[in-house]
């Protein structure tokens, strides 16, 4: 069956499933939904007969549609289980859910697009201050992740010395630090594990810059 994901070049959720898929080896059609042309391609009806939410990423395998950047990745775990992002055992994989989660339900839905405009829209909110928005949760976020990671979790990645489903969500959140101007000094375990990361191909591919949609 043949993969298409439904996807934005600076989009983190895409982001991470684009990094999962690299990491397996599993050839896609990149979709790019522009989240800031024609006033948001991702609102239009075209898409949101994909996605109600109007959210992305979508993955579409097959006569399957799986929507939901977290619900993808275990999607593709399990549906192409080698090679493993995720322990075998139970304990391995609520630690690594938790990591998942530090970033994904904590630090980067505060800083979505969607947020950002409404702070602007609804509070007055200048680029200024949504970039303070930004820098502020991040490292509130960040603190509690490096010490996570930092407390024997990590070893040359999040969990262990292979990369996975965490690492997936790690470095696009530290791309995001770094476009937002976040002092990374105080995250010494975070910033090794992404320099891991980054030294692969999997993840150097799944880049923002080295997508189709790029500008």
């Amino acid at each position: 069956m043949s993969l298409a994901l439904y996807t934005y070049w600076r989009s983190s959720a895409a982001y991470r499933v684009r990094i999962v898929l690299n990491l397996k080896g599993l050839a896609y059609e990149a979709r790019p939904v522009h989240l800031v042309n024609d006033g948001g391609q991702h609102l239009k009806d075209e898409y949101r007969r994909v996605s109600p939410q109007a959210q992305l990423p979508t993955l579409v395998d097959g006569d399957t549609v799986v929507r939901q950047s977290m619900a993808i990745m275990e999607y593709l775990e399990e549906t192409h289980p080698e090679p493993a992002l995720m322990p075998r055992d139970a304990r391995g994989r609520a630690k690594v859910r938790e990591l998942m989660q530090a970033v994904g339900t904590d630090i980067h839905p505060l800083g979505n697009l969607r947020v950002l405009k409404a702070l602007e829209s609804e509070f007055g909110a200048d680029q200024a201050a949504k970039e303070a928005w930004s820098r502020r949760w991040i490292r509130h976020g960040f603190d509690g992740l490096e010490a996570l990671l930092a407390d024997g979790t990590a070893g040359r990645f999040s969990f262990g010395d292979a990369p996975g489903l965490a690492d997936a969500c790690l470095v696009p959140q530290h791309y995001n630090a770094l476009r937002w101007g976040v002092d990374l000094a105080p995250y010494p375990t975070i910033r090794r594990v992404v320099e891991a990361c980054q030294a692969l191909e999997a993840f150097r591919k799944a880049a923002p810059e080295a997508q189709p949609d790029a500008p």
